[in-house]
């Protein structure tokens, strides 16, 4: 308990402790309350005049540094000016600079157009005389065919039906006369008559080499119709006989040269090659007659050296086969002879036995010969083909081969 006594009336009453501390609480937040007010009051007017002495003490500052920057702004706007004079001077002076260069540039460019300009009319008549070459030469061929249908129509038209077909092979055997003493010399170019089979070619060609080695042959048919036919044939109407034809006759290719089908473009194009149909076997128009040839020929001619040594094999190859075949004859030959003169041998010994005993001399001759033909007999059954080749460099490689041959069937 605690004792407090009044300030007033001087009476003394007891109160517990938490009477005192809520007593106590009161009095210290009053004071407390009043401190803080006090100090709040005094901060205020502190701040107050700070802010005044801050904001004095700010224009001053301010004052002196506007007047620091006019100056500064001053000294800047003289410099600045003298800086502008200076650039307008170069820009003045780089203007001028660069009027020239453009002015050197544009005249430059217009004498490049210029030279451009003819250039591309240089080009231009050059293209043109081109252009007019071209049409003149496509005008030329064109006029050239039309002069030639023309021609085989009027042609056509003033022929019999046997005659088109005969007039045809007349063009071409009369096209490759002209230049058989020249560029065909030795060749063989002659209709085909044989006719066992029951069908024959028009023209057969062949050509071969000075020593007989034929590199080229060609079996030709010429097929045209009259245009009035009723039944019009096609071109590959004709394949499966001349095919047929090429081979009985043994020649290598086989050419139908036809002015059938006249409105076909395949045909009209040029040298048409239908080997998938038939082999080695063409189709032509009658103006491509000699430089068929002339390109089957050529392509011949390159693959001779091959033709030449295969028929050394084949020449070689008989050879041996005919020298087996005679050897083999000579031994049957041979083998008789002495079979004939054995008996004969024989009977003669039986005879002289019987009637002449004083001929022993005569008889032992006899013996001797007969030992002399065993002896012979002998040798030619020991004959062999290696013993005859020997020392035969050639023979003996051409019997090896022959035996590698052998070995790989």
């Amino acid at each position: 308990m605690n004792q407090i006594k009044c300030p007033k009336c001087g009476t003394i009453f007891s109160i517990d402790e938490n009477s005192y501390d809520s007593i106590v609480k009161q009095v210290r937040d009053a004071e407390f309350g009043k401190e803080l007010l006090d100090r709040e009051t005094r901060l205020k007017k502190e701040m107050e005049d700070a802010v005044k002495l801050k904001e004095i003490s700010v224009t001053l500052e301010k004052n002196q540094e506007i007047t620091e920057l006019k100056t500064q702004i001053k000294n800047s706007e003289n410099e600045y000016a003298i800086l502008i004079a200076r650039l307008k001077n170069e820009l003045e002076l780089e203007k001028t600079k660069n009027e020239n260069a453009v002015e050197k540039a544009v005249q430059d460019k217009e004498t490049e157009i210029v030279q451009l300009k003819g250039e591309l009319e240089l080009e231009k008549s050059r293209h043109d005389v081109e252009k007019q070459n071209l049409k003149d030469q496509y005008s030329r061929e064109l006029k050239n065919k039309d002069d030639l249908i023309g021609y085989y129509r009027d042609f056509k038209a003033r022929q019999s039906t046997k005659m088109v077909g005969e007039s045809l092979e007349q063009h071409c055997e009369t096209e490759f006369n002209k230049l058989r003493a020249t560029a065909f010399q030795n060749a063989y170019f002659e209709k085909d008559n044989d006719a066992k089979s029951g069908s024959k070619g028009d023209f057969i060609y062949r050509e071969s080499t000075k020593d007989n080695v034929e590199f080229i042959s060609i079996m030709f048919e010429m097929k045209n119709e009259m245009d009035e036919t009723a039944t019009k044939h096609k071109n590959e109407d004709f394949f499966k006989e001349l095919d047929k034809d090429r081979r009985e006759k043994n020649c290598e290719y086989a050419v139908l040269v036809s002015l059938l089908e006249a409105d076909n473009e395949l045909y009209n194009t040029g040298i048409v090659d239908v080997s998938y149909r038939y082999e080695k076997m063409y189709v032509i128009r009658p103006q491509f007659f000699i430089p068929l040839i002339t390109i089957l020929r050529n392509a011949a001619l390159n693959s001779l050296s091959y033709l030449r040594e295969l028929q050394n094999v084949k020449n070689q190859n008989l050879d041996v086969s005919n020298f087996e075949s005679e050897l083999a004859d000579f031994q049957n030959r041979f083998n008789n002879n002495y079979r004939l003169a054995s008996e004969k041998y024989k009977t003669a010994i039986e005879e002289i036995d019987k009637t002449i005993k004083h001929l022993t001399k005569v008889k032992e001759s006899l013996v001797g010969s007969e030992n002399q033909l065993r002896l012979a007999n002998e040798k030619a059954q020991d004959l062999s083909i290696k013993k005859l080749v020997k020392g035969n460099p050639t023979m003996q490689a051409m019997f090896k081969e022959l035996e590698k041959e052998k070995k790989g069937e």
